[in-house]
């Protein structure tokens, strides 16, 4: 078994990697700062000063650098201005937006008109606000003509007149003062050394942190488990996971905003912190699904609507894949890409899809016609077509069967659908139906034992319908005298019935043989005999018969009269007197 601070380690290394990812993902943003990715085409000024976020991200490039010539060309100064004192007025807006920045880099406009803001002029942007001690600053930029660029974004010239007063209010932090200047001075990235090894070493603190959260959670249960005397479950849930990695998230963040980085570098480590987080409510969302999905099964099969345990089943795969694609949009959102592009692209690709995955989707909705009619479950024997196997899985495409064969056969969902499927598992009795062959030589009483024996016989027997039984003599067959038997089994095993079906049949034999007939074979017998001629008297009485019909013009051709059909019907007396039923009558 993994102990649980081996899974800690395990489940905060997505979280390290992302920090040992930082610097290099850092690196790579900072050479295209500059220029803003979304800056249109054609751009002419080389420090991409044509939009706010090209100007925010140029300075913090150029100043991070240690060009504070460069990053003083972002700033709008009086003409009168000295370029030392430029300089000196970049490294200081450098220190203080990265002490005492109040606002977010993400929503800075990354279009050459700035974003609208209510009762802000056209031409200015509001970033956010400059702190240091009881001194606040609104850090504005300004749209201005440049000569030579055209029109740019500078900060404005009121908030860079404002710097020196807020770089005297920041004060040196007693815990740089006390540390080794190697540690204060040196900086991989922007960040100084002190400040990385903080960042490290919070990471098992935030671990540690998260793991204490997720006993307290669960300790009220296990007290509510111990007081109901019940077997007590290990604190590591289902949930404590995500639910850990959640709260070390969000511990080492609030850590780490005590040291205060440099603002660019902050709002990178946001953004990874934001992605760690995503992932880690996707993954509880998931756990939580799964949870919910299976004791909503569990019940669905103890009821016996195992159909509807098989749809929550493939609802639960589809709801994993809905929580997928949203998180997947958030990472990219949390990351700067313009979702309204990518869900136009996500509309349009899904049309392309849809139309290219038509069997697909066919497979998906007659999955899931099948699953909520529920014409078969997982478990049920099925006919389909020749073959006859068990339901094993109903998935998002097709259905798998076993055979009698013990072979496996797919057959997709969409087909299954409009296919003739004979369900077996749910019939409630079996058909016992067949036909008895008896010689020519059986004589009409010998016929009538067997009749009524069989009847009797299947009245009597305790597993046979009695309402649904017959026997009849059903007709004269080419070289058989054919008898039919229909009745229904009550059982709904298989295996007992084969075994009921013998036992009638084994009957069947024995009362043939004791009427002294015998079963017919498909034969024909050659009978050598002497013609006798017809019958001459019989021959001119029917004549006479019919000669007297014509005389009394009662030909009965083609048809008796319907007062002659009137009078004729009933005076046949039956069943024969000699019956048992005319007796009973």
């Amino acid at each position: 078994m993994i102990s649980s601070r081996t899974r800690a380690v395990v489940l905060m290394l997505p979280l390290v990697f992302s920090l040992a990812a930082f610097p290099q993902t850092l690196s790579s943003q900072l050479k295209k700062a500059v220029a803003d990715p979304q800056a249109p085409a054609g751009s002419t000024d080389p420090l991409g000063r044509e939009t706010p976020a090209g100007t925010v991200f140029g300075f913090l490039q150029a100043a991070q650098a240690g060009n504070f010539r460069t990053a003083a060309q972002y700033l709008q100064f009086r003409t009168s201005t000295r370029e030392a004192e430029r300089e000196d007025t970049a490294a200081k807006l450098k220190t203080v937006i990265d002490r005492g920045f109040q606002g977010s880099l993400k929503n800075i406009s990354s279009q050459p008109e700035g974003n609208v803001q209510p009762g802000v002029a056209a031409d200015r942007q509001v970033l956010g606000l400059l702190s240091a001690g009881d001194v606040e600053v609104q850090l504005d930029l300004v749209r201005t003509n440049d000569p030579s660029s055209g029109r740019i974004w500078l900060i404005a010239q009121d908030t860079v007149e404002r710097l020196p007063e807020l770089y005297d209010q920041l004060q040196a932090r007693q815990i740089e003062k006390e540390m080794p200047s190697a540690l204060v001075t040196n900086a991989l990235l922007g960040i100084p050394l002190w400040q990385w090894l903080a960042m490290l070493l919070a990471l098992p603190l935030a671990a540690l942190v998260g793991w204490l959260l997720v006993r307290v959670i669960a300790a009220p249960r296990a007290a509510w488990a111990k007081y109901r005397h019940q077997a007590q479950r290990k604190p590591w849930t289902p949930l404590s996971g995500p639910l850990w990695l959640l709260f070390a998230v969000v511990v080492h963040g609030l850590a780490v905003s005590y040291l205060r980085l440099p603002l660019l570098q902050r709002h990178y480590y946001v953004r990874i912190s934001v992605v760690m987080l995503i992932v880690a409510a996707t993954w509880l969302a998931l756990r939580i699904v799964s949870r919910a999905m299976r004791r909503l099964r569990d019940r669905a099969i103890a009821m016996g609507r195992k159909g509807t345990g098989s749809l929550i089943l493939l609802g639960q795969r589809v709801l994993n894949l809905v929580l997928i694609i949203i998180s997947v949009l958030g990472i990219l959102g949390s990351l700067g890409f313009n979702l309204t592009t990518a869900l136009a692209g996500l509309g349009i690709g899904g049309l392309a899809v849809a139309f290219a995955a038509q069997k697909t989707l066919e497979n998906l909705f007659g999955g899931v016609s099948l699953l909520g009619d529920e014409v078969i479950r997982v478990g049920d024997v099925c006919r389909i077509g020749e073959r006859v196997g068990t339901v094993e899985d109903i998935s998002l495409r097709s259905t798998r069967l076993r055979t009698v064969e013990r072979t496996e056969m797919s057959i997709p969902n969409g087909s299954l659908a409009t296919m003739n499927l004979e369900n077996l598992t749910r019939r409630d009795k079996f058909l016992f139906n067949g036909k008895l062959a008896l010689r020519y030589e059986t004589s009409a009483d010998q016929l009538r034992y067997v009749l009524a024996e069989i009847r009797r016989m299947f009245y009597e027997h305790p597993k046979v319908e009695t309402a649904s039984a017959r026997v009849r003599f059903l007709e004269f067959g080419e070289s058989a005298l054919n008898l039919e038997f229909f009745s229904y089994i009550l059982t709904v095993d298989n295996g007992e019935f084969t075994a009921i079906r013998e036992d009638l049949l084994l009957r069947i034999m024995d009362i043939v043989t004791n009427s002294g007939a015998a079963f017919a074979f498909p034969s024909q017998t050659l009978y050598m005999a002497r013609d006798q001629g017809m019958d001459t008297a019989k021959t001119e009485a029917a004549v006479a018969t019919v000669q007297r019909w014509r005389e009394e013009k009662h030909l009965p051709f083609p048809d008796f009269a319907p007062a002659d059909i009137s009078e004729f019907r009933g005076s046949i007396a039956y069943p024969q007197p000699d019956s048992a039923v005319g007796n009973h009558k």
